[in-house]
């Protein structure tokens, strides 16, 4: 039995679903990756459960964080991003 190729796998996923998952808020797009590294994961289990900034910071990078920061949103405008993401990319972030 031929061994488990991981890099085939990555490229099925990238392929069904893209690098990366796309929004739109007041007419400006942003972008949040469809994988993340095991350093990400690691930034992210250091946030605080409340730090929302601190995620989409880290999710979005620097500059796109920076005009995303300029929009006027709500937590819910928030939770409905983070709940569309995780269908869509099956991460699930920002599940219980």
């Amino acid at each position: 039995m031929a061994p488990f190729n991981v890099n085939a796998a990555r490229a099925q996923r990238l392929e069904a679903v893209g690098r990366a998952w796309s929004f739109e808020l007041d007419g400006d797009a942003f972008e949040l990756p469809t994988e993340l590294t095991r350093a990400v994961a690691h930034r992210l289990r250091a946030l605080d459960d409340n730090d929302v900034d601190g995620l989409l910071e880290l999710l979005l990078g620097e500059a796109q964080f920076a005009r995303f920061a300029r929009h006027e949103t709500t937590m819910q405008d928030i939770a409905a991003i983070l709940d569309a993401y995780g269908k869509e990319t099956g991460l699930g972030l920002g599940e219980d």
